[in-house]
């Protein structure tokens, strides 16, 4: 086994292909992107949901994130490539099933999927921020949507950064499961190049193409960690209040 993937001539015929899993790379970066971008939207949107006071909102919040925390992502994703073509008929009335191009069917389905945890994340942090805020902000004429963009929500997001991250690292991976339905991603390239040649040296690329978007997302989280745990150190008096140690 060692020395086969050790063989330089596997490696060579891997590297001669490399400009497929480079394809694949970039479907999976894309996926990635948009994923992330869906989830934030809509994790945000639910978190807020579920901590009004509307039981409507709230049941709608806890509806949706109780369905995807406790359904399969392969099964959500391969409904949708089944169903989906169906129902965008239904929809628009077209005459045949309407085709949805992998990187949508992939950014969706992990953007949904990461959607419900990411509002649990968010979910906690505003309740992490102090409920007087609230109260403040309406005092002083805010709407409660105001309340949310200007005070509460960012300084939900200051609190959590880390787990939010750590949600993004967990949607780099289940991206992969895009490979389930044909979705010319980087998994897809790498059991395909196996599956054709029997050369686990692809594997050791795909694992290599991960790694590449996977550790920047894990040293951000590291260094959010470190800094949310950081004292912040007193300012100097100069700094506070110039005009004073001018006098003196």
């Amino acid at each position: 086994m060692l020395e086969s993937l050790l063989d330089p001539r596997r490696w060579q015929i891997t590297f001669d292909s490399i400009d497929a899993f480079w394809d694949g790379f970039f479907v999976t970066l894309q996926v990635v992107v948009w994923g992330l971008i869906l989830a934030l939207a809509l994790g945000t949107i639910l978190g807020v949901f579920s901590t009004t006071r509307s039981r409507v909102l709230r049941a709608i919040s806890r509806v949706y994130v109780e369905f995807y925390q406790n359904t399969p992502l392969p099964v959500q994703v391969i409904f949708m490539y089944l169903m989906g073509p169906q129902l965008l008929q239904i929809a628009t009335g077209s005459a045949a099933p309407v085709a949805i191009p992998s990187v949508v069917l992939g950014f969706v389905g992990v953007g949904l999927y990461h959607a419900a945890y990411v509002a649990e994340v968010i979910r906690t942090g505003i309740e992490a921020v102090p409920r007087g805020q609230m109260e403040a902000a309406l005092s002083q004429g805010f709407t409660r949507v105001q309340a949310y963009i200007y005070i509460i929500l960012p300084q939900t997001f200051k609190v959590i950064l880390p787990p939010l991250c750590n949600q993004a690292l967990n949607l780099v991976k289940n991206s992969s499961v895009l490979a389930l339905v044909a979705g010319g991603d980087l998994m897809y390239r790498s059991n395909s190049f196996v599956g054709t040649y029997g050369y686990l040296q692809g594997y050791i690329l795909a694992c290599v193409m991960y790694f590449i978007i996977c550790f920047p997302l894990s040293m951000l989280v590291q260094y959010l960690e470190k800094r949310s745990k950081r004292v912040p150190k007193a300012k100097k008096l100069r700094d506070i209040a110039p005009e004073l140690t001018k006098e003196a």
